[in-house]
């Protein structure tokens, strides 16, 4: 902005300097303490957001195989406990082990 007025030019021209500097110094303030706490993170042996979605996506499938599992399972045993059942109801035969 153009003025007739040249003090009012340099503040102007004074003032945007300065809020460049001072985002300038912002973004480096910044910069500098995400570097700080990335390096105490890692420090601490903390895992990334990453890290743990995917440990936990892992542990969900995990979770979800078991369950099918023990359904398998459990249908087996039904299924050979059905079989002994009908083995211990055969009447036995003359001659046959056991009688």
């Amino acid at each position: 902005m153009q003025t007739k007025n040249k003090f009012l030019d340099d503040i102007s021209q004074l003032v945007t300097n300065a809020m460049g500097v001072a985002q300038g110094a912002r973004d480096e303030a910044q910069t500098a303490l995400r570097s700080m706490v990335d390096r105490l993170l890692a420090d601490r042996d903390l895992v990334t957001r990453e890290e743990f979605e995917a440990v936990r996506a892992m542990a969900q499938a995990a979770r979800e195989e078991n369950d099918a599992l023990s359904a398998r399972i459990a249908a087996l045993e039904a299924k050979a406990q059905g079989a002994q059942q009908e083995v211990d109801a055969r009447p036995e035969w003359p001659g046959s082990p056991g009688a």
